[in-house]
């Protein structure tokens, strides 16, 4: 069996930055073990799997899809840098004639609509609360503050106003200790954060790296699903609804956040693809 595979890379619109994600669409959903075995093989931060819904839809003319995420280690219930990426491949190598995507995944329906040479990609809203008890992440540097997304186990981690932000660029974080200190289950991911420079082309609102050693992701170069907290976080705190992000990993990303009223939040980027191809199963 050959299935086809796209490397896109998402929130960026240079070849090399952004997120790279694995996109895989399939005519038959396969097992779950099949889905894992491809998605560590891949090994990227994730792989999505995007599956017809109506037997009779393909990929051009179908609106609406199942999509699934899978880590090289397991599945997760919400990822925004694959949905962005899976998107970009239906509308743009297969055509597909629908103005809005919607995709049927484990945290509901996420729709995604193409903007200029970008997409919105329609989010849930995670909002944080005031943790008091953290996992230690950023050695000796200044915590201003710290929250946690229960229902997504992300921790937030605000540094100091006073920090600069080769700060939070330079931070060495071992993977091995970061998930080794926390085995309550309460923490899948550990979000470091810190005020932008808003006044300073091009304007960033807040910046950000993400770690996830407990899903296998050491570093997730940028991260759609943890805007979902931050964008709630920072929206509170700078009394903003529309904000510019920028993800300070090695390869970097940037989004663009605007927290609606309705308890969602849309989440903007562009993608570039760096390969496609063929997988022999």
């Amino acid at each position: 069996m050959e299935i086809p595979v796209f490397t896109v890379d998402a929130f960026t619109n240079l070849p090399f930055k952004g997120n790279p994600a694995a996109i895989c669409p399939l005519m038959h959903e396969l097992s779950d073990d099949l889905y894992q075995k491809i998605a560590a093989e891949m090994n990227l931060s994730e792989t999505a799997f995007i599956t017809r819904i109506n037997p009779s839809d393909n990929f051009t003319t179908g609106s609406r899809f199942h999509l699934r995420w899978f880590t090289p280690t397991n599945e997760v219930n919400l990822c925004g840098h694959a949905t962005l990426a899976s998107a970009a491949v239906l509308f743009q190598y297969n055509k597909n004639v629908n103005p809005i995507l919607v995709f049927e995944t484990r945290s509901g329906d996420l729709a995604v609509t193409q903007k200029g040479e970008g997409y919105i990609m329609d989010f849930p809203l995670n909002a944080p609360t005031p943790e008091v008890q953290y996992v230690v992440a950023v050695g000796n540097h200044a915590v201003q503050e710290v929250y946690l997304s229960s229902n997504t186990k992300k921790l937030l981690i605000r540094l100091a106003d006073s920090c600069d932000r080769s700060v939070l660029t330079s931070l060495k974080i071992d993977p091995v200790a970061l998930q080794s200190s926390d085995k309550s289950g309460k923490v899948g991911g550990v979000i470091v954060t810190m005020k932008g420079s808003p006044d300073c082309q091009p304007g960033y609102d807040f910046y950000s790296r993400f770690f996830a050693p407990w899903n296998g992701i050491p570093e997730d170069p940028v991260t759609g699903s943890a805007h979902t907290v931050l964008g709630s976080y920072w929206s509170k705190k700078l009394g903003k609804k529309k904000m510019l992000a920028y993800q300070c990993s090695r390869r970097g990303g940037e989004l663009e956040l605007e927290v609606r009223d309705d308890g969602r939040i849309n989440i903007a980027g562009q993608t570039v693809t760096v390969l496609q191809g063929t997988m022999k199963l």
